[in-house]
């Protein structure tokens, strides 16, 4: 829906589908419901999470033109896409495997191609702008050298460049400014906005002017394409679980002239062990659950900081030095509070106020996957949930 701060949906990655026969049939029996909820009278954007095999399956044109009606009666509309897991996101375990295939393969790039031609498509013709959100090249720990870091990371960057072309002609032909909204992510290649700004600086820029001669691009006219379609995803938990203030980010961002193309509104789980350690180890052993990767950074007495690959490791790794956790598992916005556990909820409202301030970005998503694998005792049903986050974000906006 339209706010005076931007375009406010959820992600449609808290659904399943792998084909879109299936993820269109969870859309069509939640979206009513949440709408009548949180916009009865307004339009509502929704966010929407597509799989390979889904995206392949919506670029028929019979499910395309069935979408589009579908969207059209039910006053709604696609702004913002997620493109970061490419295959099943439920029911499996995904853990590291959420960055396959990455930015050295063909099958990434082709995929992100295909989805930014739908999402160009499905526009409406009021909205000039678009993005997809998308990993941070590559799962750090699958390349064991500095040096292959280094070549895995001008690969993926080439790769990126050739969806910067394809978004050059889109804009050329429809009109549209469509942007890819790299995710910085614990454990990325780019895990946080120093390294995204990083890598935007030694390995973007450069590559692209020299790739993008080929197009006949001055060095000027390169720079602003790029700085154009490839922007940030300002993924709140993420930013949280790496101990990263929010006005500092934009700040840095805006000294460098890169823009945030959304934000995604999630939450991280935070442990306090200046108090009752073992039973909040005991308590946090609960969310150590088998699909999804749970990245820890701790924080420790001296100041210093230690980052775990997930929680099974940070539980085994755990000692009387360490004063804090932040955990990489995206828990619901609306609460503060997790019994002894405590949340990242106060980075929401500090990004929110931030941008309040001073709007950076004009799409906004909320994003909590991770209901069917809470605690039983903070699992209610799935449409409440979705319309009582949504409405949560509301107040704050």
């Amino acid at each position: 829906m339209k706010t005076v701060f931007g375009h406010l949906t959820y992600c449609s990655n808290i659904h399943p589908g792998q084909d879109w026969k299936e993820h269109f049939s969870v859309l069509k029996s939640s979206i009513p419901e949440i709408k009548a909820a949180v916009c009865p009278q307004e339009t509502m954007g929704i966010g929407l999470r597509l799989a390979n095999q889904a995206s392949i399956d919506l670029s028929e044109k019979s499910n395309f033109e069935e979408f589009k009606n579908w969207l059209d009666t039910n006053n709604c509309y696609v702004f913002t896409m997620n493109g970061f897991p490419y295959g099943n996101f439920h029911n499996v375990v995904v853990k590291d495997q959420v960055h396959a295939p990455d930015w050295t393969t063909t099958e990434r790039t082709d995929y992100t191609i295909r989805i930014f031609g739908l999402l160009a498509k499905l526009l409406p013709e009021n909205l000039e702008e678009g993005g997809i959100s998308t990993s941070p090249l590559s799962y750090r720990f699958w390349w064991e050298t500095p040096e292959l870091l280094e070549d895995t990371t001008k690969i993926a960057t080439k790769n990126i460049l050739l969806v910067v072309e394809s978004l050059i002609d889109l804009k050329e032909k429809t009109g549209k400014t469509l942007h890819l909204d790299i995710e910085p992510e614990p454990d990325g290649i780019l895990e946080n906005s120093q390294e995204f700004i990083e890598w935007y600086k030694n390995f973007l820029i450069p590559m692209g002017i020299e790739q993008l001669k080929n197009k006949g691009f001055s060095r000027e006219k390169a720079i602003e394409a790029i700085k154009t379609h490839i922007q940030l995803c300002y993924d709140v938990c993420h930013f949280a679980v790496g101990f990263e203030a929010p006005q500092d980010v934009i700040d840095s961002l805006e000294r460098e002239e890169l823009k945030v193309g959304k934000i995604q509104i999630s939450s991280a789980l935070k442990v306090d062990f200046s108090s009752d350690a073992e039973e909040k180890l005991k308590v946090i052993a609960q969310y150590n659950e088998p699909t999804y990767l749970h990245q820890v950074v701790a924080q420790r007495k001296d100041g210093s900081f230690q980052k775990f690959q997930d929680l099974t490791e940070a539980i085994d790794g755990f000692d009387s030095n360490i004063s804090s956790w932040r955990v990489h598992f995206h828990v619901p916005l609306f609460l503060e509070q997790y019994g002894l556990l405590g949340s990242t909820q106060s980075d929401i409202v500090d990004t929110i106020n931030v941008h309040k301030q001073k709007p950076f970005t004009n799409h906004l998503e909320i994003e909590t996957y991770t209901w069917g694998v809470l605690p039983h005792e903070f699992q209610v049903p799935l449409n409440d949930s979705i319309i009582r986050e949504i409405n949560w974000v509301k107040g704050l906006l």
